[in-house]
Formats: structure tokens, C-alpha cells, sequence
């Protein structure tokens, strides 16, 4: 999800999302394609350092269209704490926007509520092709076997971000490639009176996104072949420790950013306060917050130690945005004319350097803005070293049930208490028995 992706998912229910198998948003009284020919309502994700930025981004573009097409599009730049929340209530209340953003991590499980419309052969031709988009990008939108249930909007990938200055004062001559170079060079950071690495520890996505990489790297998975939770598994337990341990017992991780779930890593990082962070897509974020791209480097997410290490070589999950449609909303034609809009080429060069991603769309990634040596790193990472998260219906279910385990075991290393793999094990069976009845 995101460039900001911020923030904790809601507590949220995979049974509120089953409960609106059959509903839709967009109207409370169905969808016919002509009810509504000149508006369209849009929640767009929160991607820049703030609203109010994604409103000057979108806002043009949004005009453009409405001079294209002569459709005004009604936009709402929806925070990321609230977004999953806002989609399910709209799928059982049936009063929602046309057009929405989803985290591309969430696209199996609002498939199954049966309220976004299924992107079919027809609907992509519409819109100029499924072949526009790039593999990995189209293996988070949906479940396996199924039409997918959203678009690509936005890739994103996780990356190292070091502050080159602060590497320089502290004799590292460059990034760490593993997790115990990352260690070590951490001690010559604090030796400095630097923090080493930002971490968003209560924010449940995040600690999701870390530990499922962590957990590909341990070559394990969250989910048995079958789709059920297989949360407890040695290699899965050990994935979490390894990462909670990074605050736990590796010091690298800032006690306080236990607490952080709003950015708060990026801030520093910005400010010169830590020496690194793990972030996806964070260019333009830093940007904003007057950090030069001189005063950092970006390198792959360490792997473990080894060349390449024990495991698999996974470096990110896929991240990015996905663009959906409510079955029932007002103007299908002029939602799926919005879509193809956002999509072609020209938008996703606009829209992707706006917000230092990459694009789903082939054509667009041949731009020179991403191939810079920032960007290489990212479309790198997605073409060889990216792992989607599971996409299966109960996913969502997934980040919130794990992410918060991950989010107390953190509270629990900043407040001296041990984190064993005893300790590990039972939040995780915790989160496990939360999980809906397979």
C-alpha cells in the first residue's frame, strides 16, 4: 500500500466484510450505468506527506478529465486509518463513492464481500488491455483464478534509506547488505549519538509488511498451502522475533518508536534524527520535508546474513494502490472512463513522479524519472526480489490480527519486558485463534 502508508488498519471483522456479499456502494439504490451521467465521487488513498498535498496533486488531473469527458469528479483524499473502515461500511450500507483507492494488499478480501466490480477481460479491454500492466502489480489484485477485483494504480517497494552524512561521521563506508552488517554498523551509529533505524511500532500494517518479508527470508508463510492461518509455525515465530528483536535485543530500533504509527520514522529520518529507514517509496514524502536527495542513498531491505543468506531473497513485499469500482455505483461508463483515465500512460507518469513511485503500466515505466538510480532500486526490488502478500480472503483479517501482536510484542520490548520465542508464539497463537473459523 502507499508512499504514506500510515497507519494502523482498524479493528475490523472478516464477517463485516462476508456480511455484504451482496451489496454495493456508490448508490443506495443500485447501479445502472446512466443514473448519474455527469458526477463521480472519488476516495482517493492518502499518498503524499499530507491531504492537502494529494488534493493539489489530484485536483488538476481530476480537471483535466472533467474537461475531457465533461464528468466532474467529486474528490475525498480519505486517511489510511480510516480507509479499510470507510470501504467496508460503504459495502453494507451501500452508500459510497464510485471510484475508490485500496491497498493493494486488501484486494482478495473486499473480493470476497462481492461489492467491487470484477475487472474481466471486457472491462480491461475497455480501459486498453490487461497486458498495459506489469505481472508482479496484477498479482495483488485478487484472489488466484478469479477476475481481479481492482486495477493498478501505484508500485511501490520497500527500501533502505540512509542518511550518507551520518554513515560518513561514523567511518561506514556503505549500506548494510544483511541484518548483521546492519547490527554492527548500528553500534558505530550510536557511538556517534545518532538513533540507527526507524520502525512504525504501532502501526499494524507496517509491522505486517516487515514481518512478512522477514518471514519470506526465514522461507516461511503466514498461510498453509490450503489458506488457513499457520501463524505459529517455528519459521513464522521465528521471522517476528527476528524482526521485534531489532528494538529488542539489537538496539537499533529507538525504544519510542514503539509508539510511533503516523510517520513519526519518516520525520526523523528526514530531520537527520536516524541514520536509516525502511519506507516504501519515500522520496517524495522526504522531499517535502525539506531532506535533499543528496543527503541519503537508497539500497535493497538487508536480507539475512549470507550471501544472499538462508531463505529467500525477498527484499518487499509488492506495495502499491489499487484502483476499484462499486458494482452498483451511479456511472459505471463514466467510472470506467475515469479508470482508463488514471491508467494511461500519460496519468502514470503525472501521478507515479508526483508521489516517487513506480508505474504499473509498461509503457510508463520508460520514462527517464524511473530509471534514476532512486527508482532503479524500487523497479529492481519489484521485478526480482518482491513477494505479494497472500491474497486470500481473509487477509485483512490477517494484518490486523498480527500487526497488533507485532504492535504489543514491541510495547513489551520498550518497556524492558523479554521477548522470547515463548512470548512470540503465544501472541501469535492469540491472533491466530482470532482468525475467522476455516
Amino acid at each position: 500500500m502507499r508512499s504514506i502508508r500510515a497507519a494502523a488498519v482498524g479493528a475490523v471483522t472478516l464477517s463485516l466484510a462476508l456480511a455484504a456479499s451482496a451489496c454495493g456502494g456508490g448508490s443506495a439504490t443500485g447501479g445502472g450505468s446512466g443514473d448519474s451521467p455527469k458526477t463521480l465521487t472519488y476516495w482517493a488513498s492518502n499518498q503524499g506527506a499530507g491531504i492537502e498535498i494529494d488534493k493539489k496533486v489530484l485536483r488538476p488531473e481530476l480537471d483535466k478529465f472533467e474537461k475531457q469527458t465533461g464528468i466532474k469528479v467529486k474528490l475525498e483524499v480519505v486517511p489510511w486509518p480510516d480507509l479499510l473502515n470507510r470501504i467496508l461500511t460503504a459495502t453494507t450500507s451501500g452508500q459510497g463513492p464510485d471510484v475508490l483507492n485500496i491497498g493493494n494488499t486488501w484486494s482478495a478480501s473486499l473480493q470476497s464481500t462481492g461489492a467491487l466490480l470484477p475487472w474481466d477481460a471486457k472491462n480491461f479491454d475497455q480501459i486498453g488491455g490487461k497486458d498495459r500492466f506489469v505481472d508482479s502489480a496484477l498479482g495483488s489484485t485478487g484472489a488466484q483464478g478469479k477476475d481481479p477485483a481492482a486495477v493498478p494504480l501505484y508500485s511501490m517497494a520497500y527500501a533502505l534509506y540512509y542518511n550518507k552524512r551520518i554513515f560518513a561521521d561514523a567511518g561506514i563506508a556503505k549500506p548494510p547488505a544483511t541484518w548483521d552488517e546492519l547490527v554492527t554498523d548500528g553500534r558505530k551509529i550510536r557511538a556517534k549519538g545518532k538513533q540507527v533505524l526507524g520502525a512504525e511500532g504501532s502501526n499494524v500494517s507496517e509491522n505486517i509488511h516487515h514481518v512478512f518479508v522477514f518471514a519470506k527470508q526465514h522461507g516461511a508463510d503466514f498461510f498453509a498451502p490450503d489458506g488457513k492461518a499457520d501463524f505459529t509455525n517455528p519459521d513464522a515465530v521465528a521471522a517476528v522475533k527476528s524482526y521485534v528483536d531489532l528494538m529488542a535485543k539489537d538496539k537499533v530500533v529507538p525504544p519510542g518508536n514503539a509508539e510511533y504509527a503516523q510517520n513519526q520514522s519518516v520525520s526523523d529520518f528526514a530531520k537527520g534524527r536516524t541514520a536509516m529507514l525502511l519506507w516504501q517509496s519515500a522520496s517524495a514524502n522526504l522531499k517535502s520535508q525539506g531532506m535533499s536527495e543528496d543527503a541519503y542513498g537508497i539500497a535493497p531491505v538487508p536480507v539475512r546474513s549470507g550471501t544472499p543468506g538462508p531463505g529467500t531473497q525477498v527484499n518487499s513485499m509488492v506495495a502499491g494502490i489499487n484502483m476499484a469500482v462499486f458494482k452498483n455505483t451511479h456511472n459505471l461508463d463514466g467510472a470506467t472512463k475515469f479508470v482508463k483515465f488514471m491508467t494511461s500512460d500519460a496519468e502514470q507518469k503525472i501521478l507515479n513522479k508526483a508521489y516517487s513511485s513506480i508505474p504499473p503500466v509498461k509503457n510508463a515505466q520508460s520514462d527517464p524519472a524511473f530509471t534514476a538510480p532512486a527508482n532503479a532500486v524500487l523497479k529492481n526490488t519489484l521485478a526480482t526480489s518482491a513477494a505479494a502478500l497472500p491474497q486470500v480472503p481473509d487477509e485483512s483479517q490477517f494484518e490486523t490480527t498480527v500487526g497488533t501482536a507485532v504492535k504489543e510484542l514491541f510495547a513489551d520490548a520498550a518497556a524492558g519486558r523479554a521477548v522470547t520465542t515463548e512470548s512470540v508464539k503465544a501472541k501469535l497463537e492469540k491472533a491466530q485463534q482470532q482468525m475467522p473459523a476455516q
